[in-house]
């Protein structure tokens, strides 16, 4: 019987063991070196102010936290005769309207909501505001109902009109339920200005194309107006309800009257009368409280009043009142709003507004960077004593010295003829009273 050879059994042995130390001696190696590697970056990190990477991926995951979490810088403005701010909206507000007995605001914006400001609130400290959702849309432009128990909108994706109903609660608050069925899809442009009649009777709905379109509360078109402008950039229903108007590429302010029979049923539109005067395409125009003024804004770089309370069915033209120079027009789009009783006419140009008094023509307030953004909406409130401009996702309300003013000119001029002693009161009644708004804005000049 032959015994093992022990030397091959041990050289086997040996080489066996020493494949084995050599790669636990690689395996070392790396780690010592992935370690060292490690620890010279976390040291530059450190020496060059930076933490180690897992803090640093720590610290980057927060900040991207706080910066989703964080809402976007509200543009501040400051003013000696800014009466409030209305911060309630999340988006920019594109439209808003005063209610016709004077007691609400709505205002429609970006953030798929409607707000109804109170306007008793709006020289106190805290602005209340009750919101009405936009389902899966938002609203671009909104109306009051002649009643103020209803509103209408715009709708940005839906390309129509949808009907809001306001129910009075119990708690003084209201309940908005939007209509089960909304207007029907006609346009065929980007809709330009919304309208509802002031005696209830009928809708106007523009588009930038050439449409204008008369529509019944019930959602069924009335007439369609072909304006012949080119394209309309801005339409509007009078006061009185009896005039549809448009502007757009032309030098001239289109006016049709809409006409209803004796039991109120719609009969046709029919031509009225022009503006004419301007050298280039018009922006802008607005009516006074009673229809009997008209203003218009022109990229000729003027803006005029006129005096639109004329015989139109004898041809008998406007008459052109005043003429004022405002040279934003003619290389910006322009808005207008004209107060209540025409003496005050506001423009916005950008994100400033100017201030201009009509009787004279001449400019009396500036309000500069007033918004964030451009100037969406300029609007006089019922009383005329406060304008207001949205334009971002604020509304600013600012006092009318101008309007003021223009008061206190017009009572001087009234008192210096006046015979009746009643009179004579009631216009130094009126005229004190502008005295002493003027002097508690510190605006009345000596």
């Amino acid at each position: 019987m032959e015994l093992p050879q022990m030397p091959e059994l041990m050289g086997l042995s040996l080489l066996l063991g020493l494949l084995a130390l050599m790669a636990t001696a690689a395996v070392a190696r790396g780690w010592l070196r992935a370690e060292e590697e490690t620890g010279s970056r976390s040291a530059g990190q450190k020496a060059n102010g930076f933490p180690p990477d897992k803090s640093l991926k720590s610290k980057k995951q927060k900040q991207h936290q706080r910066i989703r979490k964080e809402k976007p810088q509200q543009h501040n403005f400051t003013h000696r005769l800014l009466a409030a701010a209305l911060k309630s909206h999340s988006g920019n507000i594109s439209c808003m309207d005063f209610s016709s007995n004077g007691k609400y605001l709505a205002t429609c914006a970006d953030d798929r909501t409607v707000r109804i400001w109170s306007t008793k609130d709006f020289l106190q400290r805290e602005h209340r505001s009750l919101r009405a959702n936009v389902e899966l849309d938002h609203a671009t432009l909104v109306r009051f109902s002649p009643d103020c128990r209803a509103f209408i909108v715009w709708l940005a994706n839906g390309d129509t009109l949808r009907v809001f109903k306001m129910t009075k609660r119990e708690d003084g608050g209201y309940t908005f339920t939007a209509n089960p069925e909304d207007f029907p899809k006609k346009h065929k442009a980007p809709v330009v200005n919304i309208g509802i009649a002031d005696t209830g009777k009928f809708i106007m709905t523009a588009s930038s194309d050439t449409t204008i379109l008369i529509w019944n509360l019930k959602g069924h078109v009335l007439s369609t107006i072909n304006t012949n402008q080119m394209n309309n950039t801005y339409a509007a229903i009078s006061p009185c309800s009896r005039f549809v108007a448009s502007c757009g590429f032309t030098p001239d302010v289109k006016v049709w009257e809409v006409c209803f029979g004796k039991k109120g049923d719609f009969q046709e539109v029919m031509r009225a009368f022009e503006l004419k005067g301007h050298s280039a395409a018009v922006h802008f125009f607005a009516f006074s409280n009673d229809s009997r003024r008209m203003a218009s804004v022109s990229k000729d770089g003027t803006w005029k009043l006129w005096d639109t309370d004329v015989e139109y069915k004898k041809q008998q033209d406007p008459y052109l009142l005043r003429t004022g120079c405002f040279e934003e027009a003619s290389t910006m789009l322009c808005r207008l709003a004209l107060s209540p009783d025409a003496q005050v006419l506001a423009l916005a140009s950008g994100s400033s507004i100017h201030l201009y008094n009509t009787r004279r023509g001449e400019k009396e307030e500036c309000f500069k960077q007033v918004h964030g953004e451009c100037i969406t909406d300029l609007s006089f409130d019922i009383t005329g004593r406060l304008l207001a401009s949205c334009g971002d996702r604020a509304v600013r309300l600012f006092h009318n010295t101008p309007g003021h003013r223009a008061v206190v000119e017009e009572m001087q001029g009234l008192l210096k003829r006046a015979s009746n002693e009643s009179t004579r009161q009631r216009l130094q009644q009126q005229l004190t009273q502008a005295q002493e708004a003027l002097r508690s804005l510190g605006a009345l000049k000596r």
